[in-house]
């Protein structure tokens, strides 16, 4: 079983869901209340099962390092940024500027990492991302009028954001590696990822800087659904990515991980009720073949 690229798309689908449950109470209390709300609830939870565990005794002066730098750009660089895109260009948009960070890591992976990738597998993300593409670009009809896909402000703003949660994401997988590789428990080396973050994201919000503050009130509904984002993204589909990373290749894991903007499609149709365009379809077919030969490599 290939259970590493198993996990990764499981995230994959963690974070689809993360994408339709978001949109509301990420567009209510802005993107950094948003997601310090999420990290510190997740932080709470993870770490009270590495207590319980005893998986905390892993912690050491050679990996405590990684996973804070891991933590720092991966999820408080890379996750907030990834909702302010959320907030300017909808789901469908954001998933495409976040996929980017395939083949950044596997760029990265390559270079730093020294990882090789067979011909086989080279297709299969060279298939899987330009089926996610499609699937993103192509996933819109002119008739379909939906609230998410407004673009808010500037597009090359919501652009240029999205990129830089698609770099912040690539980095920290990369750095999270070596260290997943040494057998580091996932629920352990999340715990210390989420917690960096929503460390930083407290202390900002702190600071007597309006842009920073909340957008709006902080509801009951809002805040179960903001904690049950969390749950998903960063509790299961965090810790499934970084177990997917301790045994399998960075390219190929952060490729199966991107194909969320795929799996959100029929997700999308059944909350909208608006069928995504034929293009939206064909993109999801080239990455169901790329997947395979990533799969059978």
């Amino acid at each position: 079983m290939p259970i590493h690229e198993l996990a990764a798309v499981g995230a994959a689908t963690c974070w689809a869901l993360t994408g339709i449950i978001s949109t509301g109470p990420a567009g209510h209390l802005g993107a950094l209340a948003f997601n310090r709300l999420r990290q510190v609830s997740v932080t709470v939870l993870l770490a009270l099962y590495v207590l319980a565990s005893g998986n905390w005794q892993q912690l050491d002066s050679a990996n405590i390092g990684p996973l804070i730098l891991s933590g720092l750009i991966g999820i408080f660089v890379g996750d907030t940024l990834l909702f302010a895109t959320l907030n300017r260009v909808g789901p469908r948009r954001s998933g495409v500027l976040f996929a980017l960070n395939a083949p950044i890591a596997a760029i990265l992976g390559f270079v730093v990492l020294g990882e090789a990738l067979s011909f086989q597998a080279t297709l299969g993300i060279a298939l899987t991302v330009c089926g996610v593409v499609l699937a993103i670009l192509y996933g819109k009809r002119r008739d379909q009028l939906h609230a998410w896909e407004t673009v808010k402000g500037p597009l090359w703003v919501g652009v240029a954001v999205g990129l830089g949660a698609a770099i912040g994401q690539a980095v920290g997988s990369i750095i999270a590696k070596p260290v997943m590789a040494s057998g580091v428990d996932p629920f352990l080396a999340s715990m210390v990822r989420v917690a960096v973050a929503a460390f930083c994201l407290s202390v900002l919000i702190s600071l007597p800087i309006p842009a920073v503050k909340a957008k709006g009130p902080l509801t009951l509904r809002v805040a179960v659904m903001t904690i049950l984002t969390g749950v998903l993204a960063l509790g299961i589909g965090m810790t499934l990515l970084l177990f997917a990373l301790s045994g399998g290749n960075v390219g190929i894991i952060s490729t199966l991980s991107a194909t969320s903007p795929v799996i959100i499609l029929p997700m999308l149709w059944l909350r909208t009720g608006e069928r995504p365009a034929g293009g939206a379809w064909v993109g999801a077919a080239l990455v169901v073949i790329g997947m395979g030969f990533i799969f059978l490599r």
